[in-house]
C-alpha cells in the first residue's frame, strides 16, 4: 500500500482545497460521494489534471458556519464505517460459500 500526502492550498472560513497525492479515482469519487451526502455542504467535488501524475484536488464548500474541515473528517470517517460495514459483510459471504 502506497502511503498518502495530503496538502492544503486553500483554507477559508466556508472552504476548503487539499491537494491528495496518490490518490485516485477511487478514493475521491467515494469521497465526494460521503460529501454531497451532508446537509450543509453546498458544493463538493475534485479535479485528477492528468491520470498519468495522478494528485487530486479535493475541493468542498459549507453553508452557514459549519468549518468545511469538520465536514471532510466526517465524510472520512463515513467513508471508514462503510469500508468496515463492507468487510464483514464479505467475510460473511464468503464463509457461507
Amino acid at each position: 500500500m502506497r502511503q498518502m500526502k495530503v496538502n492544503v492550498l486553500k483554507k477559508t472560513p466556508n472552504e476548503i482545497k487539499i491537494e491528495v497525492e496518490g490518490a485516485g479515482h477511487t478514493l475521491c469519487n467515494l469521497l465526494q460521494k460521503k460529501l454531497l451526502e451532508q446537509e450543509h455542504v453546498d458544493l463538493a467535488g475534485y479535479d485528477i489534471p492528468h491520470p498519468l501524475a495522478s494528485n487530486p484536488t479535493i475541493y468542498v464548500r459549507t453553508k452557514g458556519k459549519v468549518k468545511p474541515e469538520l465536514i471532510l473528517r466526517n465524510a472520512i470517517e463515513k467513508t471508514r464505517e462503510m469500508n468496515k460495514e463492507f468487510g464483514k459483510e464479505l467475510a460473511r459471504a464468503l464463509k457461507e460459500k
